[in-house]
């Protein structure tokens, strides 16, 4: 199959990548940083180097391709990440419509079916809508857990200050996901006979937040790490210290509230909390061992 790849050499697009070329599909990579051309082509896709805001770039990319897999970067832009993240999708499904590609992926999220309280993902809310209006066209929408990769962030926090923690509480219970189980599971969506529009979840583990202090501690040599809740005000305050930009730590703040409220993980309790990833939270502490350790 001709399959078209938006995301660049990120933590899902490359795995997914190099699963599908591995398997003899003819594969092309979207990136808008031209020094990843060379990269692209060792792994053996093709680059196509441009724009996502570029409906034209698109079109020409999409022209003959089976399917897509299509997602959005976490952060368009350092304001209006909402709207420029809607504006994406929206002209992805332009450029499905225009070139008659007959099956696309999603990558979209938990939460996704509330339009509030659930910070950026909100934006995947709109597209979602915007891809169950295209006829004629098979659509799976991927909705991940929260990925493991982004407790990275929470590094620093470790180190300083000896916690680990967010705005919401150690009772909170959180679906997590694996950027390779994502790629695993993409890959399989992108080459099945499904028709009409789908939802599929891909969760690798559900745990509360008391967790990630024991299981992360535990992997760092601090096993009396403590999962500490914070106010809302706190942490968004502690991520702007952190260099996060004002707009995106008030999404993240807000994210962390749908998680404390039940709003985030919502539809996935009521599409039934099935668990089909493979990296499990004591497996992924390896990662996070090695990032602290490095």
């Amino acid at each position: 199959m001709k399959i078209v790849i938006t995301g660049s050499l990120g933590n899902v697009a490359k795995p997914l990548a190099q699963q599908l070329i591995a398997e003899g599909h003819d594969i092309t990579i979207i990136s808008s940083d031209d020094a990843k051309k060379v990269e692209i082509e060792n792994l053996g896709a093709k680059a196509a180097i441009g724009s996502i805001t570029d409906v034209n770039f698109l079109v020409n990319t999409f022209q003959d391709a089976d399917a897509a897999f299509l997602m959005t970067p976490p952060n368009m832009g350092g304001t209006n990440i909402v709207e420029n993240t809607i504006n994406a999708g929206k002209n992805y499904a332009e450029a499905i419509k225009q070139t008659g590609v007959k099956k696309i992926v999603m990558l979209s999220s938990i939460g996704v079916e509330s339009p509030v309280e659930n910070g950026p993902i909100k934006g995947l809310h709109f597209i979602e809508k915007f891809y169950n209006e295209l006829e004629n066209i098979s659509v799976t929408f991927l909705r991940a857990g929260y990925f493991y990769i982004n407790f990275f962030n929470d590094i620093p926090l470790v180190k300083n200050a000896g916690i680990i923690g967010a705005n919401f509480p150690a009772t909170a219970t959180v679906p997590l996901v694996h950027p390779t189980d994502i790629a695993k599971a993409a890959a399989k969506e992108l080459i099945n006979n499904a028709e009409g529009k789908n939802v599929k979840y891909i969760v690798s583990d559900v745990r509360p937040a008391s967790d990630f202090a024991t299981v992360f501690g535990s992997a760092i040599s601090k096993p009396e790490l403590p999962w500490i809740e914070f106010k809302d005000e706190d942490s968004l305050n502690g991520m702007l210290q952190a260099g996060v930009p004002q707009e995106m730590a008030e999404l993240y703040t807000e994210m962390g509230r749908g998680i404390r409220t039940g709003v985030v993980q919502k539809d996935f309790i009521e599409h039934g909390s099935v668990v089909n990833g493979e990296v499990k939270l004591e497996e992924f502490a390896k990662e996070f061992a090695d990032k602290f350790n490095a």
